[in-house]
């Protein structure tokens, strides 16, 4: 999938709405340099609810415009479809001509023409621009039309073309029912409508920053109100909140930071550290430790060092719930001080009341506490 190409194709006017949507279908198979397209004929007309025909003779008008480029033909085998690749450079600087979906002339009823307009042609921004189209009288009373959730001053083709909007920037717009998104979307209020359009852009761009991007269907989106996840700081696409030093947050960042692998580009010893390590084994060992300590974990030795407030991100947050404070004096902490020394990692020695760690035992509670960062994140790998 190339969302860059998709993105683009979104902004663009290919000359009619089921161009459009067969063009960011294609964009969906290829990769960011418009490469591997082989879907059949008949997996595209079934995505897009186009006819066979309609898809054959799209996919020929891009050939012939130089959009597209056949670089393996199909043998006539069940399942050995055309293969294509997209030429981004003709693609991104093409320009329509007169090809839109047209739609017939809308009379007076004294036989007077009063609109003679065509689907997308001519509209700059594509299917994203407000497209005029033919509104048949409505069959039900006026009094039984519209939503219950349409307020007087919102008129439902404002409504419709709000939601054609938002419904094609949606990512999985091309494997979303238009139809449940519809509703769900007129079920809601005006307010709750304003927000999801306004807040989306940053759904979206929150949700493609994540280790592991995942959108849902349009409907479930719009039903569980998802954008307003952004505003919990324990939700993975919350934004980073500020926490002060020695924090249960600030300590969860700090254990993340020396659960990473090791930096190795350290500086070279100086003069008397060389001098310090030739002197005995144990005297080597000391010096390698602390050389550790300052440069194996950089970020987590400012932490140490500087004692700020720092941004945490909301994954580390809700995480960080589970930790418990304890006496710097008690027995526990001189445990994790002996873990840390150990393992070389920065560690804090003054400048709090309380240590916030993970509860249990220091080795238990690092590996139940990676465990979960592992978990949390999607991945095997150490954090």
């Amino acid at each position: 999938m190339s969302i860059m190409i998709m993105s683009r194709l979104f902004k663009m006017n290919l000359g009619g709405c089921n161009r459009k949507l067969l063009a960011v279908r294609l964009a969906d198979f290829a990769d960011d340099d418009g490469r591997g397209i082989y879907p059949s004929v008949a997996r595209l007309a079934a995505e897009t609810e186009l006819s066979e025909r309609t898809v054959q003779r799209i996919l020929a008008e891009f050939v012939k415009e130089g959009l597209l480029v056949v670089v393996k033909e199909a043998t006539g085998r069940p399942g050995v479809a055309n293969a294509y690749d997209y030429d981004l450079g003709r693609l991104f600087a093409y320009k329509p001509g007169e090809t839109g979906d047209s739609v017939s002339p809308v009379e007076d009823g004294q036989g007077v023409t009063i609109q003679q307009d065509t689907g997308d042609t001519g509209d700059g921004d594509g299917c994203h621009g407000d497209t005029r189209t033919v509104i048949e009288p409505p069959l039900e009373p006026s009094s039984e039309r519209g939503s219950a959730s349409a307020t007087p001053d919102e008129d439902p083709k404002r409504i419709e073309r709000k939601f054609k909007a938002w419904f094609l920037k949606w990512p999985t717009c091309l494997n979303s029912s238009e139809k449940a998104a519809r509703d769900a979307f007129i079920a809601m209020t005006a307010e709750e409508r304003a927000e999801c359009i306004d807040k989306t852009p940053a759904f979206i761009a929150a949700v493609k920053a994540t280790r592991h991007p995942k959108f849902t269907y349009a409907a479930v989106y719009l039903n569980e109100r998802a954008w307003k996840r952004m505003d919990d700081p324990k939700d993975e696409i919350g934004p980073p909140t500020t926490h002060a030093p020695f924090s249960q947050p600030w300590m969860a960042l700090l254990l993340a930071e020396v659960s990473k692998p090791m930096a190795t580009a350290w500086p070279a010893m100086t003069a008397f550290q060389r001098q310090q390590a030739a002197s005995s084994p144990q005297a080597a060992r000391a010096v390698d430790m602390e050389r550790r300590t300052k440069y194996g974990w950089p970020k987590a030795s400012r932490m140490v060092s500087e004692q700020k407030p720092l941004p945490v991100p909301a994954l580390l947050v809700g995480i960080s719930e589970q930790f418990t404070g304890i006496d710097p004096k008690s027995d526990l902490a001189a445990d994790w001080q002996a873990l840390a020394e150990r393992m070389g990692w920065p560690w804090p020695t003054s400048g709090f009341n309380r240590l916030q760690v993970p509860d249990g035992r220091p080795e238990d509670a690092m590996n139940e506490f990676q465990k979960r960062l592992n978990e949390s994140r999607g991945h095997d790998d150490a954090a």
